[in-house]
């Protein structure tokens, strides 16, 4: 089921300024001219940093906007929003939050839609649409490198995939190189019913048919990994976890020619199953059911999937409003809802084991109204190493927001089971500071110092990094002006950031 929802060059013009979260609303100071709403947009720790409203003769050029994904450039660590519009692909420079560049727009291949899904791999963005016969755009990011701002620049795809006619989401697998149409329409292929049409992206510029499922039927949206979960009889497969209409669906895809499927799963008066993302450590499924309104709040589906073959409905976690919920992603021990009329909602599910699931913080793209209609916010992009997120508001425009559970905290050290980034020290620093790296794997790491701008002041660090043995990450800071700087590292496997304070 799906539904037809509600409807200068330089972007300084039509952007507005950092509005922190105060007294629980973030009220501009400065509007933009023409924007749809100029707030006061109810929050809780989230604070905007600048806002670039939707409309025609806008920067964004468009009446509605869609999905959203990012991408930071591994040379530079500069960040960037990838903005679905109903005609196109938007690129913004969103480096420097206060002050988003929009560097030109991708037109849609065929003609305007609703619906537009983007995706990354290997420095490539991805694009399906359900425009009748727009197939999957290729464009190459690191064209984006050293432009400045012209919103009128307009671009044109790399390489275009017919494989598909028109397709309603995409999901990428980023650590195998395989893209997944779902609810697409083939051309000339043995898939139907608008499942998982497999395609080999692994060379970006040439996409491949490499497979499908439809056994049971359409697909709306999925999440594709390398299992590592607890479920031990899957160690190292790859599975799709897919939203199904009425069931979570898991299937094998390991042999992308033959994929196989492991269970399909139920939870209580099912409505339109959407979309689903994991818990990090795989045991969990965040699940929402775009029709399943209720007077009690959002409601968000829990799925134990620690048994693969024998996955359960968990439990149900009501939000605090009525309003319908669209798109979730998991960053850490937070799960980040694009809610519609509610906006983004926050959500603390480190507990998830236990059954506790509660909201953290909160930002409202769409104060017009909060109920259960399908205007406000389509879906936002929580994965910045320097901790904004990106949101698309269908009928506000475009969202650069810092969530406080993602700001980067100097004194505590960052890790995961990639690599090991200490504090630096000292900090503040006014002639120099340090940090230490350590890495699992040997690999190319690049760091970079950013100034408050997004401009490059120093590169600290482009070489092979020894697997264990800790590499020093020397700052020097004496010629710098005082302020906030950004340490960026890029490895092969991870990226990750750390923020130093300069005094005089």
């Amino acid at each position: 089921m799906r539904f037809l929802l509600a409807a200068v060059v330089l972007i300084a013009l039509p952007a507005s300024a950092q509005s922190p979260c105060t007294n629980g609303f973030a009220t501009l100071t400065a509007p933009a001219p023409g924007a749809p709403t100029q707030g006061p947009f109810a929050c809780s720790g989230v604070d905007l940093m600048s806002y670039i409203p939707a409309g025609e003769s806008g920067a964004l050029r468009t009446g509605g906007m869609n999905d959203v994904w990012g991408w930071t450039d591994p040379t530079t660590g500069r960040e960037y929003a990838l903005a679905g519009t109903r005609s196109g692909t938007v690129f913004v420079d969103v480096t420097n939050p206060t002050t988003p560049q929009v560097l030109g727009k991708l037109g849609t291949q065929t003609g305007n839609s609703t619906w537009r899904d983007i995706k990354v791999y290997q420095n490539h963005a991805f694009v399906v649409s359900e425009a009748s016969g727009h197939g999957m755009q290729v464009f190459d990011l690191t064209r984006l490198r050293g432009l400045t701002a012209n919103a009128q620049r307009d671009f044109t795809a790399d390489a275009v995939y017919t494989g598909i006619g028109k397709a309603h989401n995409l999901v990428i697998n980023e650590a195998t190189g395989y893209a997944y149409a779902v609810g697409a329409n083939q051309s000339g292929r043995q898939c139907n019913g608008g499942g998982l049409h497999i395609i080999d992206i692994r060379t970006p510029l040439t996409p491949t048919f490499a497979g499908c499922f439809d056994n049971d039927g359409y697909t709306h949206d999925a999440q594709c990994v390398i299992y590592s979960g607890p479920d031990t009889d899957y160690t190292g497969r790859e599975l799709c976890f897919n939203s199904n209409e009425d069931t979570v669906t898991i299937v094998d895809v390991t042999n992308h020619a033959a994929p196989v499927q492991i269970s399909r799963n139920f939870y209580p008066n099912p409505v339109y199953t959407h979309q689903n993302w994991l818990t990090e450590d795989q045991g969990y499924l965040m699940v929402d059911d775009e029709v399943d309104s209720s007077s009690n709040g959002t409601r968000t589906i829990v799925m134990d999937v620690r048994d693969l073959d024998n996955a359960a409905f968990a439990f149900f976690y009501f939000g605090t409003n009525p309003v319908t919920d669209h798109n979730q992603y998991v960053r850490g021990n937070y799960s980040f809802q694009s809610n519609y009329e509610g906006g983004l909602r926050i959500l603390d599910i480190s507990q998830v084991s236990t059954g506790a699931v509660t909201e953290n913080s909160y930002f409202d793209t769409f104060p017009q109204q909060n109920d259960s209609g399908y205007n406000g916010q389509w879906s936002n992009y929580p994965y910045f190493a320097s901790g904004i997120v990106v949101a698309t508001d269908i009928d506000n425009g475009l969202f650069i927001l810092r969530p406080q559970v993602l700001a980067v905290d100097s004194a505590v050290p960052v890790s995961d089971e990639l690599f090991t980034l200490s504090a630096a020290q000292p900090n503040p620093a006014s002639v120099s500071t340090t940090l230490s790296l350590r890495v699992q794997t040997p690999q190319a790491v690049r760091a970079i110092l950013v100034d408050a701008s997004g401009r490059t002041v120093a590169t600290l660090l482009d070489a092979v990094v020894t697997a264990e043995a800790a590499t020093t990450l020397d700052v020097p800071v004496s010629d710098l002006a005082a302020g906030v700087y950004l340490v960026r590292v890029q490895g092969e496997a991870f990226t990750t950031s750390r923020q130093i304070t300069v005094t005089r």
